[in-house]
């Protein structure tokens, strides 16, 4: 099961593994307290992309649209296996969900709880189960 929490909500054991998925560290909350097992940066959207966003140059429609293409290239551009190991993030959730028995987490920090970021990656990795 995927699950999307604001890094500044209290962990529970309910989340299991916790994976950041925003490209800057979240304001005004130590690691310690977020209690992070992955920061996948990597697959956070592109920073002219979370600029657009942010500044309300683009609406949340064509920004999932825009990220969605971005997913989508990340997976197709990464290398499937590097020494016996994935280097896809994507491929590396995808593995926690169907491997771990355990609930994935993915963390964001902005307020908004519907529209952001880690519910586009939450879909997106959805259907490529």
């Amino acid at each position: 099961m995927i699950n999307i929490k604001r890094v500044y909500e209290e962990p529970s054991d309910k989340d299991s593994i916790r994976i950041l998925v925003d490209r800057l560290w979240p304001r005004g909350i130590s690691k310690e307290k977020a209690k992070i097992d992955f920061w996948f940066k990597d697959i956070a959207p592109s920073n002219e992309l979370r600029k657009l966003f942010h500044a309300a140059v683009i609406d949340f429609n064509e920004f999932k649209k825009r990220y969605l293409l971005e997913l989508s290239e990340y997976n197709h551009n990464r290398d499937i296996t590097k020494g016996g190991k994935s280097d896809n993030l994507l491929a590396q959730i995808s593995g926690f969900v169907k491997t771990s028995g355990k609930n994935v987490t993915l963390l964001y920090g902005l307020k908004d709880e519907i529209n952001n970021n880690a519910a586009v990656l939450k879909e997106f990795i959805l259907k490529a189960l």
